[in-house]
């Protein structure tokens, strides 16, 4: 049985109705991550992973030059 997750909701996400949110919730080893409108289906990674992700689209490493 799934341990329940406390979920947090972005900071970015748009608070008008509630249903245009990307939550995340931390166990131990993996990080959760999904979208309110379809609680669910979720995406699950390490920490190292999403933390060089997120340095990359930060970093512009992921635009595209045109």
């Amino acid at each position: 049985m799934p341990q329940p997750r406390h979920w947090q909701k972005s900071t970015f996400s748009d608070g008008s109705d509630g249903d245009t949110c990307v939550e995340l919730a931390a166990t131990p080893t993996t990080l959760h991550l999904r979208e309110s409108v379809t609680p669910d289906g979720e995406l699950t990674t390490a920490r190292a992973p999403l933390a060089h992700l997120i340095h990359g689209i930060k970093s512009g490493q992921y635009l595209n030059p045109e």
